[in-house]
């Protein structure tokens, strides 16, 4: 136990990083004086405070402004502008966009709309209003409402940082019979705005860029599967936009789902699009609820798609103004009110109120297929990637638009309505009984049963191979979920701390929930009861942060185990995880560090002396991508578990130490601090 913690304060941060635009030797360590004389606190002066101008922050640090610099964030420039396109098309101003692909790695969008202004901008009068937005943060028509009702993002983020991470980027702009066009190189203008002549029967906008390989990688090119997907979604979501797609033959070899030439254009809008998602799958109700209120592309408008599925399990995909939001937000919050509320009423009027009473939104939702789209104007997401929406009038928007007309869906039909109540309520009654179970059972292959204390299960049916994460709140429950192996990892979220056996008395273990929920995920038994043939995994994992309050639930999870299942420990199950702390990205480069001496490791040795390396802190296992936890976590191939241990020898010294540390008497806790107050006045000194 003191190990853990020894490690724990020597992760301690000291500071110095808040000032990320200041050479990291320059500050001074925390904790330690400055040097006398010479009024400069150790050579960190003005002068080495950097101001970055243009797009510079952009390339300098693309994290911040795409979410990294891997796959997911390399298909996310393709989102910024066919977004700009979409934009003019919820308008009324496009009625298509061409999306190409070429051999050369040049990705072309072009649209139909007013196209880019390039008369002389008031502010910058010797330049045209298309460099300015090209080349300027924060500059673009979405900003005020009269040009734009709504739209996915604004004008002069989006492109401005595709054009800073692009090794060229050209634009020609088709408006008022005349045709210009303007060449980038890495954000740089090659030359002024061109007019190239007049033009018939032509206007809009044409994007064509490259990404560059300095910061994606020279192996870092778009694929075309994702992007035939992303391309034709954004038709789903928009019935009166035709979206054509081409694509080089040479780059499709092997790729028998995706063509060369092929054009979108889905009147019926989300209906369409999950009916062909679910078109293999039984449904509990036979029909699709869907509608829309309001115009598409207007303040206010909604969109929605929902089907129950009896043999599959379900999703919710949410769009806001044509951007998709994989975390969700308040309008799928919208949703799951509405859709609750609605059945609820149903119930009442088919005299079925009482078994109805227990339903929550998260059985209605269980086996449902849903897609949602939002307009809102001026939305708020959380980061720049706007992957979850965080506009609190979505939420009544969303459940105003869909409540009556669910009302009247189901009552156009009680009979299928009372099938959907049923199937709702025994999810309800599955849930309930489950957590009241003292053992849980595999599932069965042909059907889910829903399992204690939000456990996420995997499909493997033997303990060998089997692994079963315990994991620190819903935020990282959720991010492990989205990063695990189905078929051979278990999740089990946990709130907070857990109770502290050591120091607890029996009636307050028997009635904690949490620790009831993770003896039925295990399935073993405790104390006398434990049996090893009934352990459902081979590994159990403690998969909290890297911090202070992680080693605090990981010593407390340890304790749990100490005391109530030993034979867990001695038949070698138990292991930590070992997140990281660090994240070094450099170019096409990444590493993560464990701590602050293995981040000092890497940054010697993995990268040059004078390179401006981008180091991002993990605050948590929450604030980390799935594909990050995977990677560095989750990953067998790649991860590093550490298996707790109970040698022969240490067997009364460690019950002597759980005793002290964690038992009922203060006294010895406070002998035990006195006896490492040195200890722990070297280690401050150390950070």
């Amino acid at each position: 136990m003191s190990k853990i913690l020894k490690s724990k304060n020597k992760t301690k941060s000291s500071g110095d990083d808040l000032f990320a635009t200041a050479p990291r030797s320059a500050a001074p360590s925390a904790g330690r004086s400055a040097p006398k004389g010479g009024g400069a606190e150790g050579g960190y002066t003005a002068r080495d405070i950097e101001v970055l101008e243009g797009l510079e922050p952009v390339r300098r640090r693309p994290g911040m402004y795409i979410g990294g610099t891997d796959e997911k964030a390399l298909h996310h420039l393709f989102a910024e502008v066919i977004d700009n396109s979409m934009d003019e098309a919820l308008a009324g101003h496009a009625s298509f966009i061409e999306v190409e692909l070429g051999a050369d790695g040049y990705l072309t969008v072009t649209d139909n709309g007013r196209g880019i202004p390039v008369d002389p901008h008031p502010k910058f009068p010797k330049k045209s209003a298309l460099e300015v937005i090209m080349c300027t943060l924060h500059a673009g028509g979405k900003f005020d409402s009269k040009v734009y009702e709504t739209s996915g993002g604004l004008h002069g983020v989006g492109v401005s940082v595709v054009n800073a991470l692009s090794s060229r980027l050209e634009v020609e702009v088709a408006r008022g019979q005349q045709l210009y066009r303007m060449a980038f190189e890495r954000g740089t203008p090659k030359g002024r705005l061109e007019n190239l002549g007049k033009v018939a029967n032509r206007r809009g906008t044409r994007v064509r860029f490259k990404p560059d390989p300095d910061i994606f990688g020279a192996k870092a090119v778009f694929k075309p599967q994702r992007l035939f997907k992303m391309a034709r979604s954004k038709a789903y979501l928009f019935g009166g936009v035709e979206i054509r797609w081409h694509c080089a033959p040479e780059l499709l070899r092997g790729l028998e789902d995706v063509p060369a030439e092929d054009t979108f254009h889905f009147p019926g809008g989300l209906k369409d699009y999950l009916a062909a998602a679910i078109h293999n799958d039984t449904l509990v109700h036979p029909d699709i609820f869907s509608g829309r209120s309001g115009k598409n592309g207007a303040h206010g408008a909604c969109e929605w798609a929902v089907a129950w599925t009896a043999d599959a399990d379900g999703f919710l995909s949410s769009y806001t103004n044509t951007v998709p939001t994989p975390d969700g937000g308040t309008h799928e919050s919208g949703l799951r009110a509405a859709l609750l509320r609605g059945l609820k009423d149903h119930a009442e009027r088919a005299g079925q109120a009482k078994r109805a009473a227990s339903i929550t939104s998260e059985d209605v939702m269980a086996g449902a297929a849903a897609m949602l789209s939002v307009f809102v104007r001026e939305p708020e997401f959380q980061g720049q990637t706007k992957d979850r929406l965080a506009t609190a009038e979505a939420q009544r928007i969303v459940e105003q638009a869909i409540k009556d007309p669910f009302d009247h869906w189901l009552a156009g039909n009680p009979v299928q309505a009372n099938r959907l109540l049923e199937f709702v309520v025994e999810r309800a009654d599955e849930r309930l009984r489950r957590r009241q179970e003292k053992e849980i059972s595999r599932k069965s292959a042909v059907r889910k049963l829903r399992l204690p204390g939000k456990l996420a299960d995997c499909t493997n049916s033997a303990a060998d191979g089997s692994e079963l994460f315990i994991v620190e709140g819903d935020s990282a429950g959720g991010s492990a979920k989205q990063a695990r192996d189905r078929a051979s990892q278990a999740i089990l979220p946990l709130r907070g701390k857990i109770l502290n056996v050591a120091s607890a008395g029996k009636d307050k273990l028997a009635a904690n929930q949490q620790l009831a929920d993770l003896v039925q995920a295990l399935g073993c038994g405790t104390a006398a009861h434990y049996r090893e043939e009934d352990l459902r995994y081979g590994r159990v994992i403690i998969m909290t942060d890297a911090d202070v309050d992680g080693a605090h639930i990981a010593s407390l999870l340890i304790t749990f185990f100490y005391r109530q299942m030993p034979r867990l420990i001695d038949e070698g199950h138990l292991y930590l995880a070992v997140p990281p702390l660090y994240r070094l990205t450099h170019g096409a480069k990444t590493f993560y560090a464990r701590d602050d001496a293995h981040r000092d490791e890497l940054l010697k040795k993995e990268f040059h002396a004078n390179a401006k390396v981008e180091i991002g802190r993990f605050k948590g296992l929450g604030e980390m991508m799935p594909a990050q936890l995977k990677e560095t976590t989750m990953n067998p191939g790649k991860r590093t578990l550490l298996r707790v241990m109970l040698l022969p020898d240490d067997r009364e010294d460690t019950a002597d130490a759980i005793e002290r540390l964690m038992g009922t008497k203060a006294e010895a806790r406070f002998a035990f601090i006195q006896e490492k107050a040195e200890f722990a006045k070297d280690e401050l000194l150390d950070v």
